[in-house]
């Protein structure tokens, strides 16, 4: 499905966070949402799967707007895939957990049926879990447990995936694997993504946030620019496309002057006062 986010403010605590944040991420592409800490990726991550109602503005899924559908109807469309968001897993293998996904598709008392083992099925296949499907979740790694949750999301049958650093504290063999398991869902996807040099090799566009605005948005040779780079991140660098088709992000030895970057103050993210980190 088509993922329009349409001016949007957000405010917490009085302070506005997102300002006219707009993007857009057509049906089977996978966006990346970059920024330095602080600037509001989090928090807009947070009002396209419902967990946070913007003061204005709207996020549409296909033809909706996902925060005006019930909350199981919104639910049937988009599927999160948060950091360490395993959920209570006390005792539940792989599959449990993958069958999971399901619940939007049910009642109250609602029951597995063919449908929905098939669903299940297919995400265990897609993500590469089948090996350890009857193993307890707490006994994975990191990266496999990543996997397990891809695969949840999956079964939901999602129109739209939201993915929230994904890719943390996994090794680097680990991180190009789960990438390549992301591109071949063909969902469209929205990931925040704080690596640079991943988001360029994942997305097929990306979303600069800087101060809670969109700094820049389009293909990733076209967003990171030098320019861009200085004047957002602080650092010298550049991109471009090598022979083997992979984008890749040339960083100079030593960051920018301090203060350079747009709005950054010196301060650690966590001691700017009102901000929501991202």
């Amino acid at each position: 499905m088509k993922l329009v986010v349409d001016r949007l403010h957000v405010t917490l605590d009085r302070t506005p966070v997102l300002r006219g944040v707009t993007l857009e991420a057509r049906k089977g592409d996978i966006v990346g949402l970059v920024g330095p800490n602080g600037s509001g990726k989090s928090t807009l991550l947070r009002t396209v799967y419902r967990s946070l109602r913007p003061a204005d503005g709207a996020v549409r899924v296909g033809e909706d707007d996902v925060w005006e559908l019930p909350p199981r109807a919104a639910a049937r469309r988009t599927a999160a895939v948060l950091q360490d968001a395993g959920g209570s897993t006390a005792g539940l293998t792989v599959a449990e957990i993958v069958a999971l996904g399901r619940a939007p598709h049910h009642g109250l008392l609602g029951r597995d049926g063919p449908v929905d083992h098939a669903a299940v099925s297919d995400a265990i296949d897609r993500c590469g879990v089948r090996p350890f499907a009857d193993r307890d979740y707490a006994s994975l790694s990191g990266g496999e447990r990543q996997r397990v949750l891809l695969a949840r999301a999956l079964a939901q049958e999602p129109g739209l995936l939201v993915l929230d650093e994904l890719t943390n504290h996994l090794d680097i063999r680990a991180r190009f694997e789960l990438l390549d398991l992301i591109r071949a869902t063909g969902v469209t996807t929205l990931a925040v993504l704080h690596d640079l040099d991943l988001a360029a090799r994942l997305c097929d566009h990306l979303v600069v946030l800087s101060e809670g605005t969109v700094a820049a948005a389009g293909p990733v040779l076209e967003v990171l620019t030098p320019d861009l780079l200085a004047t957002v991140f602080g650092v010298s660098a550049g991109t471009e496309r090598h022979a083997d088709g992979v984008i890749r992000i040339t960083y100079a030895a030593r960051p920018l002057a301090h203060g350079l970057a747009h709005g950054w103050s010196g301060q650690h993210d966590e001691d700017r006062p009102g901000r929501a980190l991202g």
